[in-house]
């Protein structure tokens, strides 16, 4: 922390392209892309850059800011809110004088540049600030490279380009990862694009380990145990007989689809109660969210240098999810989850692209409150057991009947009301969540599966010719519902 000696000498350092000064107190971009300018460190000084709220650019004045609580915290949230990306090294604090207050951001060069704010590199040339052109991406990447430290950051000899899904990168990856206009004036060959997000080392032409893992066509050759287990258990040890035997394996991205529909098709599990004579609402034996969440966790944070898998097991009272390796870097028992550090800090960002974790350093917390509402009560975690973290999830009992594990391809049990044999898959899937959204619209259903609105309206008139949904209100603003409530 800078002195106030040391921070009057920078407030009238016009030429220092170290500082940045604004009166502003709500601009987020703003801030945002000074920090990831900052971070960037285009000039390779590895000098820490300042970020001065309060002081006016010009003239060097103080504006008379009165610092709050809430705005140290507001700008603190920018380093775990997702939007720049790797996570920025920064510490935010204020100093007082007589003519004002002066919020200080300090902000670390970070060691795997380049570092985006909302999928744009910004960087600092001079005193100015400036988006960065290919070859200083590239002078960005190369420094990266020498910085290497974490696994999932390292050349992985063993693949080549082919084994990578591009299209799975291009499609779906890029237009989350880079900003659009970025995106569309990009002509460099598929090599210089994965690299510029860490998937690829282009000194030893070949993927990352990150890279692999999220984009593999084959991650189970190249990494025999990175999958999730799943077994169900019919009573509340493990030596109780075996209901259902899964396994879950392929690239970051397939995976964490799959088990989020696992979940919700499979696990949850809910009763309806009457609220009124008219209406009726119901509880749920997990909350959906949390188990995700831990089970996102266990993908961003397991070793993959440990020959072991995540055990993701489901006992009648309980579920219990085990990935190998234990706190990371920073984390202790006695911080967690207030501190978080981050053994895989691409698969991590990864996740945090794609949506699939909404921020950094806050699941633990948010999936604590949905367990707690939802009335199973704190999960538990393990940090006694060597060389592994474990959670436990307590059931709340809701006394409904369970999913059918006969055919693993078929995990959905639906009541008995109806007689839904011979339907497809995809005709399955859009009765499940139209059964459990009440009324939704086809574009809805179309965005939740993941596939083309003219697929589902065409499924959708198949169920309707079976009388299994039906379409209420108008052609522009219609919705469908079932025909008949089905229960797992």
């Amino acid at each position: 922390m800078l002195s106030k000696e040391e921070l009057q000498k920078l407030i009238v350092d016009t030429e220092s392209y170290r500082v940045e000064r604004t009166t502003s107190i709500n601009d987020t971009d703003k801030f945002a892309e000074a920090i990831c300018a900052f971070s960037n460190d285009m000039a390779g000084n590895k000098q820490i850059g300042y970020l001065l709220l309060g002081v006016h650019d010009k003239t060097c004045k103080l504006s008379g800011l009165k610092a709050t609580d809430k705005m140290l915290k507001n700008i603190s949230a920018i380093r775990s809110d997702g939007n720049v990306l790797p996570q920025p090294a920064m510490i935010v604090y204020k100093v007082s004088f007589d003519e004002g207050d002066v919020i200080v951001v300090e902000v670390t060069p970070a060691h795997f540049p380049p570092v985006r704010y909302k999928g744009i590199i910004w960087i600092r040339i001079g005193p100015r600030r400036a988006i960065a052109n290919e070859m200083e991406e590239r002078m960005l990447i190369e420094r990266r490279v020498s910085n290497i430290t974490n696994f999932d950051e390292f050349p992985f000899t063993r693949a080549s380009i082919d084994d990578l899904d591009i299209d799975l990168f291009k499609k779906k990856y890029l237009p989350n990862a880079v900003d659009t206009k970025i995106l569309a004036d990009d002509n460099r060959e598929i090599k210089m694009q994965l690299a510029s997000l860490r998937f690829y080392d282009l000194r030893s032409d070949c993927p990352t380990v990150a890279g692999v893992l999220a984009f593999g066509k084959d991650v189970h050759y190249f990494f025999p145990v990175a999958y999730v287990q799943y077994v169900k258990f019919e009573g509340k040890e493990i030596y109780s007989n075996v209901i259902a035997d899964l396994q879950f394996h392929g690239n970051l991205i397939t995976l964490a689809d799959e088990l989020d529909r696992f979940i919700k098709l499979n696990i949850i599990k809910k009763r309806p109660i009457p609220v009124s004579a008219l209406f009726e609402d119901y509880v749920y034996n997990y909350s959906d969210w949390a188990i995700r969440e831990f089970l996102m966790n266990a993908l961003i944070h397991r070793s993959y240098e440990i020959n072991s898998y995540i055990k993701f097991y489901q006992y009648s009272d309980r579920i219990e999810i085990i990935n190998p390796g234990g706190l990371y870097g920073n984390a202790r028992p006695e911080n967690f989850p207030n501190v978080s550090d981050y053994r895989n800090p691409t698969l991590a960002e990864v996740l945090r692209v794609m949506k699939v974790v909404n921020r950094f350093a806050r699941g633990v917390t948010t999936a604590q409150q949905k367990l707690i509402a939802n009335g199973n009560g704190q999960a538990k975690f393990d940090f006694d057991t060597l060389g592994v973290f474990g959670v436990t999830i307590r059931e709340k009992n809701i006394e409904v009947i369970p999913a059918d594990y006969s055919n693993p391809g078929e995990n959905i049990k639906y009541g008995n009301e109806l007689n839904l044999e011979g339907l497809t898959e995809i005709e399955r899937d859009i009765l499940q969540i139209i059964n459990e959204k009440e009324r939704i619209k086809a574009d809805k259903i179309s965005e939740l599966l993941g596939k083309h609105y003219r697929t589902i309206t065409r499924n959708l008139r198949k169920l309707r010719d079976k009388n299994l949904v039906e379409f209420i209100g108008t052609k522009k603003d219609g919705e469908y519902r079932v025909t008949f409530k089905m229960s797992h």
